[in-house]
């Protein structure tokens, strides 16, 4: 769907002003997070009839029973990832795209001498439909690659992973995931019971041996799979 320019202004003013409180919230810490922030359309990959909450900071339905996460989730994970530009990132749980995207921003922004890549992965085939659409009409289809799968078994055919991204409850951490990132590398991940969980932060100190860190309370969607829940 194409906005007309007062439409385009008015997401466009929503957008800063939700960064700007995320700022002075202190969840926004980097310049690099706040950019693509400002920079990615969420907006494009929110359904229609919820579009004009896009810039709500809440979470959205997008359809299948899943959700886009709330904008302050998504900048908080990013901060907690310490993404950098050149980074070859695994998402687990495309959903709409939308922190696809923002990843994207980061690590291959436009111009980039050494740009990244990221892979993501979704369960659900009309999902990931969606996201392809989603991330060709806001620009970032040469960035992202979207595929259809079993997101905790990751994705051996591009590990080692400087970086994984879990967008989707796990009642562990499941253990591929880990297998695929590499040596120093961070995983970001909400783990616990169904319909509460924490955030942990996982850094591959050694090949065999991790480090967790507990970080704040959340509550996502379940991570569905072999090393999830079971349907």
């Amino acid at each position: 769907m194409m906005f007309n320019e007062v439409e385009e202004e008015s997401f466009k003013e929503q957008r800063r002003r939700l960064v700007e409180m995320l700022v002075t919230e202190g969840v926004i810490r980097s310049e690099k997070v706040k950019r693509a922030m400002l920079e990615v359309p969420r907006e494009l990959f929110v359904p229609e009839p919820y579009r004009r909450y896009a810039y709500a900071d809440t979470p959205l339905p997008i359809g299948m029973g899943q959700t886009i996460s709330a904008p302050h989730m998504v900048a908080l994970m990013c901060e907690l990832l310490e993404l950098d530009e050149g980074m070859k990132v695994l998402e687990i749980g495309t959903g709409s795209g939308y922190h696809a995207a923002v990843i994207a921003e980061i690590v291959a922004p436009k111009g980039s001498n050494n740009p990244g890549k990221v892979y993501t992965i979704e369960r659900i085939p009309e999902l990931a439909e969606f996201a392809r659409r989603n991330l060709e009409k806001a620009g970032y289809l040469d960035r992202v690659v979207v595929l259809v799968g079993n997101g905790t078994l990751g994705y051996p055919k591009e590990a080692p992973y400087d970086r994984i991204l879990v967008t989707a409850a796990a009642p562990d951490i499941p253990e591929p995931l880990i297998e695929q990132l590499k040596v120093k590398g961070k995983l970001v991940i909400p783990v616990g019971p169904k319909y509460m969980q924490y955030l942990y932060i996982v850094e591959k100190i050694d090949e065999g041996k991790v480090r967790a860190t507990k970080s704040i309370p959340c509550m996502f969607v379940p991570l569905i799979g072999k090393y999830g829940w079971k349907g």
